[in-house]
């Protein structure tokens, strides 16, 4: 139970209706939780080809968190149920992000950021945890449905390259007007600038809006080469709601 998080989706009711219930023999093994909510989430869902995910790329961060190369400090005080020993080289280990959690609006924007600001290494895994909840509920359905009857996510697609360089002062602009559903869903778009990931660690200003362009906005003045990560997110309107990704790695240099 961790605040801002949706911890709905990590439940014991959530895992009976979505999971353990009428799902299939699969579902019926899936045991009740006794000491935690799927510990080893980081091992395996970096691996996912949804768009975010990169696992050469530990820290452009992914559904399994995000993660930073260098020697962790060692504290002898820290209680493990397996010996503990200081580390001699370093290592992909905890990363910082900082995340406000965009909720559903009930009118006006379909979405609207909530009102806390949450910081710290496990922010990095659970801000995407609705969205690898709401995939691990969709595979669960295809396990005893025929294709027709179940939800699949949204294919995420661009008009603008993938990797782009611009001048300070220049004007970018990124398109994913080209994404479509193939169920023929509805779809949501959002796009946000991933601070924590590239070179350039402020924020750039964008009016932010729910559809797919990201227009308009002005590269920051830099003395040396910089680079930034948008993420657009992508999600179905089906049941349940699936989002993919792509991201744009923008290069600033200065003019």
């Amino acid at each position: 139970m961790i605040p801002g998080a949706n911890n709905e989706v990590i439940s014991n009711e959530w895992l009976l209706k979505n999971v353990q219930q009428g799902h299939g023999p699969l579902g019926a093994e899936y045991p009740d939780v006794a000491y935690g909510m799927e510990g080893d989430t980081p091992s395996f869902l970096m691996l996912i080809p949804n768009g975010l995910n990169e696992p050469g790329h530990p820290d452009w961060g992914s559904w399994g968190g995000r993660y930073e190369l260098y020697t962790p400090p060692f504290d002898p005080k820290i209680k493990s149920f397996v010996p503990m020993e200081e580390e001699t080289r370093p290592i992909w280990t905890n990363a910082k992000d900082e995340f406000t959690p965009w909720v559903q609006a009930k009118w006006g924007r379909a979405v609207i950021k909530d009102t806390g600001r949450y910081s710290g290494n496990h922010v990095t895994l659970w801000r995407w945890r609705e969205h690898f909840q709401n995939d691990f509920a969709a595979r669960m359905v295809w396990c005893n449905n025929d294709y027709k009857s179940a939800n699949h996510p949204p294919i995420v697609r661009l008009n603008t390259p993938e990797h782009l360089t611009v001048k300070s002062g220049e004007t970018i602009n990124l398109n994913g007007s080209a994404s479509y559903d193939p169920d023929g869903d509805g779809l949501s778009f959002q796009w946000f600038q991933y601070t924590e990931v590239g070179t350039y660690k402020k924020n750039i200003p964008y009016y932010v809006v729910n559809t797919s362009e990201l227009k308009d906005v002005r590269a920051p003045a830099v003395e040396s080469p910089q680079s930034t990560h948008f993420i657009l997110m992508v999600t179905d309107k089906g049941t349940p709601s699936l989002t993919r990704y792509k991201r744009v790695i923008v290069d600033i240099v200065p003019k």
